[in-house]
């Protein structure tokens, strides 16, 4: 298990946390957000940058990049909300550096000139091309979409660790890769996504057991991660990736802020889950909402024992659709990553398909109105080096 030990703080924490990052080195930053009309990201801005700036020996050099997205279809204010967001986080990083904006021209219609699928690896690959140089690399997920911060997140694990079955392999030559999350699971859920795209998304590196017609009759496990308002996504993932005899293994909440909202879910799902597919309640799994290493923890370790049950077999393939809040989201990504396998020869793959909606609902006022916390997850770096 790659992340045994790990490093996670939130709050309070995390200031502490900074000021050992980056208090006796010099910093070379690439800090990427996304531009979008969440305004949580400058509750997140605020405080790094002023820690940063108040606890950095020195900064070499600063940069923000802001990832702007065509193909969605929002709301007026909405837009009005996105432009204002994105000239605050540009004013408040211009104190220790500088920032631009880089798009990710995907649109989930499935009709345009380049597919969907295309436009995220290029568009990733566009980003992880700057990571080279620097020594400290914050990913916000705050207000990026799922699509985006996944496929980040797994391409910037890929790019950092030489052999993730190397001792220290999560030193990364000493870069610090940093998650930040304005982490609000209230709102997450009222943020509601609308019209998901037919043609599915699939993840660059985690495409290839959905695709390749040789493990086509390979048994199949689905471990969809549930969260409020998608079922509609959901239905869509199944009805294009997810085969019939396939073992459904559904993720959800708990614990939770909320203590019923694993049974909430349980009921909004019921259609889908069990009267259509007849999935065993015993094959519910249950993740930490807030903790998304103990996520980390449970999917992974059922993946493994599938893995290993499905061993007398040809091979099997483990699919994950991240429909949840954000850190459970986190930490299925980090599994998925570790669960991987490095060569083609493997007898079992990992997937992540996604139905990616086209346009984004929310209330102006609840987004203005949430008191998120702040979470950050150091995945690489010193911090990870073994006496």
């Amino acid at each position: 298990m790659l992340w045994q030990q790990y490093v996670f703080r939130r709050g309070d924490e995390l200031h502490e946390l900074w000021h050992g990052l980056f208090r006796s080195r010099p910093v070379r930053l690439l800090y990427i957000a996304g531009r979008g009309f969440d305004l949580r990201a400058q509750k997140v801005m605020r405080s790094f940058v002023q820690s940063c700036k108040s606890t950095a020996k020195r900064i070499e050099s600063a940069n923000l990049l802001l990832i702007d997205f065509a193909g969605y279809e929002l709301s007026p204010e909405l837009l009005a909300m996105t432009e204002e967001n994105a000239a605050e986080l540009t004013r408040q990083f211009s104190v220790i550096g500088k920032s631009e904006t880089l798009g990710i021209g995907f649109s989930a219609g499935g009709e345009d000139d380049i597919s969907a699928n295309n436009a995220l690896r290029m568009g990733a690959e566009n980003i992880l091309k700057r990571v080279q140089g620097n020594t400290d690399i914050v990913l916000d997920v705050s207000t990026l979409p799922r699509v985006v911060y996944v496929t980040l997140l797994t391409g910037l694990l890929e790019k950092l660790i030489d052999d993730k079955d190397a001792p220290n392999a999560l030193v990364a030559n000493g870069v610090n890769l940093q998650m930040l999350v304005a982490e609000d699971p209230v709102l997450d859920a009222r943020i509601h996504p609308e019209d998901p795209s037919n043609d599915l998304i699939l993840i660059p590196g985690f495409a290839s057991p959905l695709q390749v017609e040789s493990v086509r009759d390979w048994p199949l496990v689905w471990f969809p991660i549930l969260g409020e308002g998608r079922v509609t996504q959901f239905q869509k993932v199944m009805a294009s990736a997810i085969p019939n005899f396939a073992e459904i293994c559904p993720v959800l909440p708990h614990p939770s802020r909320n203590p019923r909202r694993a049974d909430q879910l349980l009921m909004e799902y019921k259609s889908s889950l069990f009267d259509a597919r007849q999935t065993p309640t015993s094959n519910i799994l249950y993740a930490h909402e807030s903790h998304p290493f103990e996520a980390y923890r449970q999917l992974l370790g059922a993946m493994k024992r599938y893995r290993k049950s499905m061993g007398i077999l040809e091979g099997c393939r483990l699919v994950v659709t991240p429909l949840g809040s954000k850190l459970i989201t986190l930490g299925a990504s980090l599994a998925c990553y570790e669960m991987q396998p490095k060569n083609r020869a493997a007898n079992y793959g990992v997937a992540i398909p996604y139905a990616e909606p086209r346009r984004y609902v929310a209330s102006p006022d609840d987004i203005s109105r949430s008191q998120p916390e702040i979470c950050s997850l150091l995945l690489t770096g010193e911090a990870y080096a073994k006496p």
